[in-house]
């Protein structure tokens, strides 16, 4: 199938309504018992992330009922999910809260992210920000675009190529074994400014429109990925999975690195091979 521009916009309005209902009224407003651990004290979950992915699948499932609906929340119950997206003719993949230990802490880093990924290949994403009500999207063939309500849609591109020097990058050391982490760092000595701000939305935000320069990423959960490399590529940006692969939705497992442009991503690469 293909998206009608009723459906894009259906799904828009979803994130935003969940946003305004489910997400804000709880940020800085958490109930201490709110709060619980799924795999370790980095991996949080909320109340409000378990209520905005429901409002999200309860809707979704009337815009697209034949879709297969994978969310964070709903693969850490039932892992299988991963699985029944592989075989779907048509998913969605959501995150509802990326960023929860940020959600948590109080800061106003963390976003909305649904993907639409038809036959294995993703057709539309969005990185949406609840705090200012904006969004990134972007409809595969169709270019990316920044948007807020009553605007004109501002296309979006990264910046141009910029040597590893001047370069500034997301590498998220807490993904490595503590042993390993000094020399993740020396790898990256070559590079201006490393920074970690455990929000893939706001990443590939801000890698799309042009305040970064590259991601590296160990893990390849669908719902961090899908969404922003679309929108990246559709940007004029540059991602490959495990050393040279282009990225599906449907690959779990693996390291990604996203960058500005292919020469970025090559030196990044290049810096990565010490630690494969």
């Amino acid at each position: 199938m293909t998206l009608t521009s009723g459906q894009i916009d259906d799904l828009i309005n979803v994130v935003r309504e969940t946003g305004r209902r489910e997400i804000m009224p709880h940020f800085r407003n958490l109930a201490p018992d709110s709060v619980q651990i799924k795999a370790d004290i980095k991996d949080l979950v909320t109340d409000a992330d378990r209520a905005a992915e429901r409002a999200i699948a309860t809707a979704t499932a009337k815009i697209l009922p034949q879709a297969v609906f994978v969310g964070e929340e709903a693969v850490a119950d039932r892992p299988e999910l991963l699985e029944a997206m592989g075989d779907a003719d048509t998913s969605v993949i959501v995150d509802p809260i990326d960023g929860t230990a940020n959600f948590v802490a109080g800061l106003a880093v963390f976003g909305t992210i649904l993907a639409v990924v038809e036959n294995g290949e993703t057709t539309f994403g969005l990185l949406y920000d609840p705090v200012l009500d904006d969004w990134i999207y972007a409809i595969r063939g169709q270019g990316a675009y920044f948007m807020r309500d009553g605007k004109v849609p501002r296309k979006v591109a990264p910046r141009p190529e910029r040597p590893l020097d001047m370069a500034k990058g997301f590498l998220p050391l807490d993904n490595y074994a503590a042993q390993d982490r000094t020399r993740v760092m020396r790898a990256f000595e070559p590079v201006c400014q490393i920074e970690d701000v455990r929000c893939s939305c706001h990443e590939y935000r801000m890698l799309a429109s042009g305040q970064a320069d590259f991601l590296r990423s160990v893990k390849l959960n669908p719902w961090d990925h899908a969404a922003g490399i679309l929108i990246l590529q559709e940007a004029g940006g540059w991602a490959e999975v495990n050393g040279g692969q282009d990225y599906t939705p449907n690959l779990h497992k693996g390291s990604v690195i996203a960058a500005s442009c292919r020469e970025v991503g090559k030196r990044v690469r290049q810096l990565s091979t010490c630690l494969l």
